[in-house]
């Protein structure tokens, strides 16, 4: 058992989850800070941290061995000179999957049922009919990102019978619940079938603008695309002009780019878009939280076991191994 180590823990956690990380870290230092309040010090001193922590104090990070985030998404710390190449570094996957998907249903939902039509005409005072709305039964989902979000995103859809394709980096088993599988190699062809696309793909030099005028082009008219993955995804100016000339229906995205979005942006001004800002994940949903220390904790047993951590980042694609 490994013992002697100094863990910094920057996330917001009570003492029955203190608790818990402990129980698995005996002989060893704990600190507890929070993202706005860790400090220099603290990362220079830690041999382990779980959660994130602003990716410029990794600079001082010389003793530090492992980094245990808190989100599922590793972009900012998998960039060249982030962290030093034997640090060891874990995501939060299978900790969102229910808070984006249900978030991301919502948004869906607003846009079949014109929901966001009506809360402008509310703040107005203004009692008007905004005509027919689209059914939430049947049609086809295509999911770029099979992870725990797309997974989970996909049984919800499932309950209303939607043909559900999958889009992975490799081709394997179809997993329960997909009814096909294929890579982005195929997104071409997929396109012009789907009604709604959901994204949850990471920031990469393959997905960067993966979304713009010639994709817009093969979707159907009727088609809305949700994107909770990363902003890059999709090529702004390239979704305004789909929005505006109405080559897709309607749009719902959590995640812009540049983000945060600018006040005086035009992207707000978009007909057919709900933009809500990067929060359908963070720990906003009740689940998540303790998703994530379940995850830290029993990470956190292998650590000081030397066994193999789960979820271990590919530093060149930045997602899960």
């Amino acid at each position: 058992m490994v013992t002697g180590k100094n863990i910094l823990v920057v996330m917001p956690v009570n003492e029955e989850q203190k608790q818990l990380l402990e129980k698995q870290g005996e002989g060893n230092t704990f600190t507890y800070t929070s993202y706005d309040k860790v400090s220099k010090d603290m990362v220079e001193q830690a041999n382990v941290i779980i959660g994130n922590v602003d990716p410029f104090f990794l600079n001082y990070a010389d003793q530090l061995e492992w980094l245990q985030l808190n989100s599922a998404g590793a972009d900012p710390y998998v960039k060249e000179g982030v962290l030093k190449d034997n640090v060891l570094l874990t995501n939060a996957t299978g900790a969102y999957g229910q808070s984006v998907a249900e978030h991301m249903l919502s948004v869906l939902f607003s846009i079949q049922k014109k929901l966001y039509l009506y809360r402008d005409n509310q703040n107005q005072c203004r009692w008007q009919d905004e005509g027919n709305i689209f059914s939430l039964q049947g049609g086809t989902l295509l999911v770029l990102g099979l992870g725990d979000i797309g997974m989970y995103f996909a049984r919800l859809m499932k309950k209303f019978d939607y043909h559900v394709i999958g889009v992975k980096r490799r081709i394997g088993e179809v997993p329960e619940g997909i009814d096909e599988v294929h890579t982005l190699e195929d997104l071409d062809e997929l396109l012009p079938k789907a009604d709604v696309v959901f994204s949850v793909l990471p920031d990469s030099k393959n997905t960067r603008n993966i979304f713009n005028l010639d994709t817009f082009e093969k979707m159907k008219k009727s088609a809305v695309l949700l994107n909770a993955g990363r902003g890059t995804a999709v090529n702004t100016e390239d979704l305004c002009q789909a929005l505006i000339q109405g080559k897709i229906r309607g749009a719902g995205i959590d995640v812009t780019d540049p983000e945060p979005l600018q006040s005086q942006h035009k992207l707000w001004n978009m007909p057919n878009l709900v933009i809500t800002p990067h929060i359908a994940g963070d720990f906003h949903h009740p689940a998540t939280l303790p998703r994530i220390i379940e995850i830290a904790a029993e990470n956190l047993r292998r650590y000081f076991s030397e066994e193999t951590l789960n979820n271990i980042v590919d530093k060149e694609t930045g997602t899960r191994k």
